[in-house]
C-alpha cells in the first residue's frame, strides 16, 4: 500500500520534476491509500493558482484512491507521531495512516526525511 503525502500531490498536479517519481504511485489506484488531510491541504494550495474545475478534477483524481478519514483512534495515533518524530498536525496524521496499514509513504517534504516507512526524494 501506499500514502502520497500533499507535496507529492501537489508536485504531480503542478508537473513539476519529482511529479514523474510519483507518478506511478498515484497511478495505483488499488494501492492508494488519500488521507482526508491531505485533500484538505491539495485544496488549499491549487485554489490559489488554478481554476475550481481543475481544482475539483486534481480532487477526484485523489478520491479515485482509498480515502481515509480522521477518526478519533487516528487523531490519537497522530498526536503520538508528532510528539515522537517533532510533526505538525497534518504530516503527523498522514504519516500514522502510512504507517496504520503499514503503507510506504512517499513525500518530498523533508520534515518525513530518515523516518521508517518514507519514500523521500528531494525538491529539485
Amino acid at each position: 500500500m501506499n500514502v502520497v503525502d500533499s507535496s507529492a500531490w501537489i508536485e504531480f498536479f503542478k508537473a513539476g520534476p519529482n511529479g514523474l517519481i510519483f507518478k506511478p504511485v498515484i497511478e495505483d489506484h488499488a494501492h492508494l491509500l488519500v488521507p482526508t488531510i491531505s485533500l484538505f491541504e491539495v485544496h488549499r494550495v491549487l485554489r490559489r493558482v488554478l481554476p475550481a474545475e481543475i481544482v475539483e478534477t486534481c480532487l477526484d483524481a485523489m478520491r479515485r484512491g482509498r480515502v481515509l478519514d480522521l477518526t478519533d483512534r487516528r487523531a490519537i495515533a497522530a498526536s503520538e507521531a508528532a510528539t515522537r518524530h517533532r510533526l505538525v498536525l497534518a504530516d503527523a496524521a498522514i504519516y500514522s495512516m502510512a504507517l496504520e496499514h503499514r503503507a510506504t509513504l512517499w513525500t518530498q517534504d523533508v520534515d518525513y526525511q530518515g523516518l521508517p516507512g518514507v519514500n523521500y526524494s528531494a525538491k529539485p
